[in-house]
């Protein structure tokens, strides 16, 4: 969780690889504005190796969470601000996985 903060408080200074920084920035941008991603972070991102797959993949991931922020906002709905709740959901699905136990397959 240390890096997490790092690179929410501050993606450019975290500890991370410079192409997931350059890659960072463009999702950044793309929070503000589509139009916001420059050719300059492109190139950057190419010059960190970034593939046009991973720059492609970036500006469609962060439109993606954009859009969904943006949709359950508008519904006012409520996210629990202490991470120990994202934390314990997250050990649920890694240990039990995404289907509740009434919903396995039935072996049919």
């Amino acid at each position: 969780m240390a890096l997490v903060e790092q690179v929410c408080a501050d993606a450019g200074a975290a500890q991370v690889p410079a192409k997931l920084k350059a890659l960072l920035a463009i999702a950044a941008a793309v929070q503000h504005s589509g139009l916001s991603v420059t050719a300059e972070q492109v190139a950057a991102a190419r010059a960190a190796e970034a593939t046009d797959l991973e720059i492609h993949d970036t500006v469609l991931i962060a439109a993606a969470f954009c859009m969904m922020n943006r949709y359950v906002d508008g519904l006012a709905t409520i996210a629990p601000g202490d991470p120990a709740v994202y934390a314990a959901g997250a050990q649920r699905l890694i240990s039990q996985g995404y289907l509740p136990p009434s919903a396995e397959p039935s072996g049919r």
